[in-house]
């Protein structure tokens, strides 16, 4: 029988093409009217801004055997990799395979098989599911007492910098989508404030010219995780200094325990004097805003660049327990793809820290592929990989896996994944 894989954005295609190569039968179904998730500017689940652009270099963000354009620049504009996405698509010849305008509104097991309703009320029954539609969608917004007079928004519906024209702006969230849309306001905003809680680190896009995540990827030697942050943190001191020459928190955590922030022009602008720093939030009260420190502001707007919850609208809650081991604030999966439940039931693409990119997301692809044929061709691999996966669920959630639950260190996990592989091979 045919497997469903829900979403066609980078984790989808990437599922799907692996699954064509292995000789698995499969349908991918789209909410959307082409490829590409996120990417797909304008679409109501895509959290794409005017001027976002990648924050990972194009080389390391691409498939491995599909780069992009040598002509293209180093981080490309956001209607470039729709392109790309469009182009690996096509190549491979995946959009046969794509029903669009289609979501998925129910899954529920049944007999062994899935079935799966969609919004236009009809229903097909699957062999598995891979679930591959990303956690960006559902915005996470604080609940900040009070009432305010202007205009509150969450980054999810920030499209273009007019919305700051000649306002007063506070921007709270310190992620790169806030500090992308801090240096956005700067420009045409009458006044840019920031409030931030915690620290993090800053990396720059380039070194030397050259794109600055390209030397973890070429490295002949992979030092250790806390060994590379400490030796990488050094050398941020030097290039970029550290945040709280800027004002900013002092990080509590070490570089490569959470996703950096791929942005210096935010610490220009701070420099400058462009945007005024504040604490958190506190409160609301007409037209101003209060923070923890008793200090008020009067502002137009709130823009919230405060993340997103990890979602999975078409499973029930019972059905998310039981079957995707779901330990809030995210499932509790093996390498972040199985579950403990052997229920044909996969998550691709439900993964967070730098540097992972779309060679990723294949890999993920490529471990439920062969955990499939493995299944299939050498029940006696399948039946110690699930043995590994029983441990690993039946344990706490690994401590470094972040406030959401889903954070890796790209290094660790890629070389994780490919070990998985090897085994089940």
């Amino acid at each position: 029988m045919t497997y469903l894989i829900i979403g066609a954005g980078p984790s989808g295609l990437a599922t799907a093409r692996v699954f064509k190569e292995t000789g698995l039968p499969f349908q991918v179904v789209e909410c959307n009217l082409d490829v590409g998730g996120q990417w797909l500017y304008g679409a109501p689940s895509s959290s794409i801004y005017q001027t976002t652009h990648l924050i990972s270099s194009k080389t390391t963000t691409a498939f491995a055997d599909y780069p992009m354009p040598a002509d293209w620049p180093a981080y490309p504009h956001h209607t470039q990799v729709f392109d790309y996405l469009k182009a690996f698509a096509g190549h491979f010849d995946l959009y046969p395979s794509i029903r669009f305008n289609r979501a998925v509104t129910r899954l529920a097991q049944e007999d062994g098989r899935w079935q799966a309703t969609f919004d236009d009320g009809t229903s097909e029954t699957y062999a598995g599911v891979v679930i591959a539609n990303g956690h960006l969608s559902d915005p996470e917004l604080p609940a900040v007492p009070g009432t305010f007079t202007g205009d509150l928004m969450h980054a999810k519906t920030y499209k273009s910098p007019d919305i700051f024209a000649d306002r007063r702006v506070l921007i709270v969230g310190m992620g790169n989508t806030g500090c992308d849309l801090a240096v956005d306001a700067v420009h045409r905003a009458a006044k840019v404030l920031w409030s931030v809680r915690g620290g993090n680190h800053f990396t720059p896009k380039f070194l030397r010219g050259r794109p600055a995540d390209e030397a973890n990827h070429k490295a002949r030697f992979v030092l250790p995780r806390r060994l590379r942050s400490i030796v990488h943190e050094a050398v941020l001191g030097f290039v970029v200094g550290p945040p709280e020459r800027y004002g900013l928190p002092r990080p509590a955590h070490r570089l490569y325990d959470r996703t950096p922030i791929v942005n210096t022009l935010v610490l220009q602008h701070l420099g400058q004097g462009d945007i005024g720093l504040r604490p958190p939030l506190a409160r609301l009260d007409d037209d101003r805003v209060i923070f923890t420190d008793g200090r008020a502001d009067e502002v137009d707007l709130v823009l919230f660049a405060t993340g997103y919850r990890i979602t999975f609208p078409f499973l029930d809650e019972a059905a998310l327990k039981s079957e995707l081991n779901w330990q809030a604030p995210a499932p509790h999966l093996y390498l972040n793809i199985f579950p403990p439940a052997d229920n044909n039931l996969f998550v691709v693409g439900m993964i967070e820290g730098g540097g992972i990119g779309w060679p990723g997301r294949d890999l993920q692809a490529r471990a439920v592929a062969s955990y499939l044929t493995a299944r299939r061709d050498r029940p006696v691999r399948a039946a110690a990989f699930r043995r590994e996966i029983g441990r690993h669920c039946a344990g706490p959630r690994p401590a470094d896996a972040g406030p959401h639950g889903i954070f890796i260190d790209f290094v660790d996990y890629k070389r994780v994944l490919g070990r998985a592989i090897e085994r089940l091979s």
